[in-house]
This record gives structure tokens, C-alpha cells and sequence, in this order.
């Protein structure tokens, strides 16, 4: 841990480890390469199947399905075509969800996550941490400087992800109140974050540590409104202290 200070000086009282209750939050090591790449895009790709859902659950989509269904019933008189053309739309939408979720994964792994070290510990304003279990890393988050400063100085939460065997122990809110304690103690006056509308137990998770919701806009792809793929945004004002 030493080399990680020495290696980035500007971080030296920010950059912090905590201990929490059978596992410690630490910073990044580059040992830890691999399985925090591997947790970030499964942890990224399972939502696929909530937003598959949530598009389903649209009544602009049931009603595209229902009529191209009657329209081709009563153009061919048989269910086969009909059947065909429904099932063909329902897998359109899965890719659809599904192609969101590979993107950004892809552009993850390919920008920020490719050399981590680099990327947060190397760079002011930038941190990465893990939560390591006997030995296993078992959650990961990172703080960035937000990439629309307003002018304050606030803190962007970033990456953050626990597996799913492992979730119920606390992890995820370690990992948060890390980010927000580092924001606190570079004077911060603000801790933001983004999720997608699908991730409901992360938005849950926010509301309950003091965040507040912001803001709601779709994201940047053609067919975002038609599937309802909305990023939130979110926002924890951290106390003045006097």
C-alpha cells in the first residue's frame, strides 16, 4: 500500500483504506485487475433482463405487438405468421435492452477500465477502492470529478458494483459512504451519481443513504423513449461543517 501513496502523493490523506465488519474496504490493487473487470460487466449485463421487462410493461409496445398480430391474422387468415412476427418483435426488444448494456460495457473496458491504475490512482480528484472478503475482492466503486463541473467542488460516484452472492452484507453501502467520506474530506459539497431506471434495489439503496433524485433524462440511443431506457440522477449534499 505504501507504493500506491508514494506513486500518488496528491492522494496521500484523501486516497484512504477503511475497515468494516468482516471485509475492508481498500484501495485498488493491480492484482485485483481481472476480477474487478470481470464483476463490472456482470454486474452491468444482469440488469438486461429487468429493463427487457420494464419495456414489455409499456402499453405503446403491447399495442405495436397487438395490432401488427391482427393486422397479419387478418391479411393471411392463419396464427402461424401472426405468432412468427410478435415473437420476432418481443426478441427485437431484448436486443434492444441487451445492446445498451454491451456498449457501455464495451466502452467501459476499452476507456476508464482498461488501465485502472492509471485512470484513478494516478490522476487528483480520482480514486478507486475494493471490498475484499477473505481474501476474495467482492464489491468496487470509484469517484471521479463530475464531467459538467458547476463550478463546486463535488465528487462524481462511479463503477460502483457487488456480486450478487454477496449482496445483503452491507457491501454496497461501505462502498458508498467510502465515496462520500473522501468527498468530505477534500471539502466537498456534493456526492453525484447516474443509474438506469431497471437497477431498482441500487436506487433504493441511494434513497436511503441521503441521496436525493435530480434529474431524469433517456439515454443517448436512437430507440431509448421507444424501450423507456431512462438514466436518474442523483445527488448526496454533504453537511457544512462549522
Amino acid at each position: 500500500m505504501q507504493g500506491v501513496i508514494d506513486t500518488v502523493p496528491h492522494t496521500r490523506l484523501m486516497c484512504q483504506e477503511e475497515t468494516m465488519p468482516d471485509y475492508v474496504i481498500r484501495l485498488y490493487k493491480d492484482s485485483d485487475y481481472e476480477a474487478v473487470r470481470d464483476m463490472f460487466s456482470r454486474g452491468i449485463n444482469e440488469h438486461t433482463k429487468a429493463a427487457f421487462f420494464h419495456t414489455l410493461s409499456l402499453p405503446h409496445v403491447w399495442a405495436l405487438l397487438l395490432a401488427v398480430f391482427l393486422v397479419l391474422l387478418q391479411t393471411t387468415g392463419s396464427y402461424l405468421l401472426p405468432t412468427m412476427a410478435v415473437s420476432l418483435g418481443v426478441a427485437g426488444q431484448w436486443l434492444m435492452n441487451r445492446h445498451v448494456y454491451v456498449t457501455y460495457v464495451s466502452h467501459s473496458l476499452a476507456t476508464d477500465m482498461t488501465n485502472i491504475r492509471k485512470y484513478y490512482l494516478q490522476r487528483d480528484g480520482y480514486c478507486f477502492w475494493v471490498a475484499e472478503l477473505a481474501g476474495e475482492v467482492v464489491g468496487m466503486v470509484a469517484a471521479i470529478p463530475p464531467d459538467s463541473p458547476t463550478g463546486e467542488n463535488q465528487v462524481e460516484l462511479k463503477r460502483l458494483s457487488v456480486p450478487a452472492k454477496h449482496r445483503g452484507k452491507g457491501i454496497a453501502k461501505a462502498l458508498c459512504s467510502t465515496v462520500i467520506d473522501y468527498a468530505r474530506r477534500r471539502g466537498g459539497s456534493a456526492v453525484l451519481l447516474s443509474t438506469s431506471l431497471s437497477q431498482n434495489d441500487a436506487s433504493k439503496l441511494y434513497l436511503k443513504l441521503g441521496f436525493r433524485r435530480t434529474t431524469t433524462g433517456y439515454a443517448p440511443f436512437i430507440f431509448a423513449k421507444f424501450i423507456d431506457f431512462r438514466i436518474l440522477f442523483y445527488q448526496y449534499d454533504i453537511p457544512v461543517q462549522r
